[in-house]
């Protein structure tokens, strides 16, 4: 007992859940499991795998039933057309009826079915992967995601059944869901992509920001307006220097959503007084845009700090703001 106790506690190092996953359905079972039970267990907490299947019911097989009206749907409920009108018996009939087709399909085409989704080629290393990872900074190497928020796996850039060698220079880091709309039929490599986030200008004054930063994660920082509209006014940048808004990569606008949410909370908390925002980006000269490094403004609104707020951001263009007058 204190010998596992102490493991669990102190000595277990983790990077994803199997350990403790592992112990608890041992101990769940006598102290023994056959690996497909531990493994079902495993996939009990992947919600990247619900995520994926919850796509195939909104974009393929709900639209198809409810085309059939078959089903219909209210938000995120589905409901089965009818259904109040069957008896027991003729329930249970319709589900042996699926059942049978279910089960013909297998048959016919054997596990062929789930092809899209198997794992035909032996895990990848601890350390191995533990390397891709880090050379990704635990990010999702297309959409810039953290593993913190989404599961990441270890791609072949070049599919195995396309010839791909179990290297580290053929592995890159993507999470579930952008693995599995890659496939294994595209051999696109998106590691490159962490190149350009190092791109700054010399000359630009918010490349140079060093100091006074109040937030920051892997491709973004925060700061102060020196010239604020309100108090605590936050400006919110990508640390690669690009133009404006447009030119943001997802990483980026990720990077900047996370820093955004996470300044709001915090302003808020250390503020009662504030009671809105007005969030914007300035593109182009004729905006209004004078550092043309892209920057998102963050500014706090507060009761009666201005005679007439309706129309918020519509007041950039004088008279505009309250439309219920024009």
């Amino acid at each position: 007992m204190n010998k596992l106790k102490d493991f669990i506690e102190n000595k277990m190092s983790m990077s994803h859940i199997y350990q403790p996953v592992m112990i608890k359905v041992l101990l769940e079972n006598g102290g023994n499991a056959d690996k497909k039970t531990i493994a079902q267990n495993i996939l009990s907490y992947d919600f990247s795998q619900v995520e994926y299947y919850e796509g195939i019911t909104n974009n393929m097989v709900g639209r198809v039933l409810r085309k059939n009206e078959v089903v219909s749907k209210d938000k995120n409920i589905y409901g089965l057309k009818s259904f109040h009108e069957l008896s027991s018996s003729e329930i249970h009939e319709l589900i042996a009826l699926c059942n049978q087709k279910i089960e013909e399909y297998i048959n016919k085409r054997g596990t062929q079915i789930w092809e899209h989704r198997r794992r035909n080629r032996k895990a990848v290393p601890g350390s191995t992967r533990y390397q891709v990872l880090k050379r990704a900074d635990g990010r999702c190497e297309l959409c810039g995601i953290s593993k913190e928020e989404k599961a990441l796996e270890v791609d072949h850039i070049v599919p195995k059944n396309s010839g791909g060698e179990d290297t580290i220079d053929n592995y890159q880091a993507l999470c579930f869901s952008c693995n599995a709309n890659k496939r294994d039929t595209d051999d696109t490599d998106f590691r490159n992509l962490n190149v350009k986030y190092e791109k700054r200008h010399s000359d630009c004054v918010f490349c140079k920001i060093e100091r006074n930063v109040i937030a920051e994660n892997e491709l973004a920082i925060a700061f102060y307006d020196r010239y604020p509209v309100t108090e605590k006014h936050v400006l919110i940048i990508p640390k690669r220097h690009c133009t404006d808004y447009f030119e943001l990569s997802q990483p980026e606008l990720n990077s900047i959503n996370r820093l955004t949410h996470s300044i709001k909370e915090n302003l808020k908390g250390n503020d009662p007084s504030i009671t809105g925002f007005n969030i914007g980006f300035n593109v182009g000269e004729d905006s209004g845009q004078t550092i043309f490094h892209c920057h998102m403004h963050l500014i706090p609104r507060r009761n009666k700090d201005t005679q007439d707020p309706i129309g918020g951001v519509r007041n950039i263009i004088p008279g505009k703001g309250n439309y219920k007058t024009q």
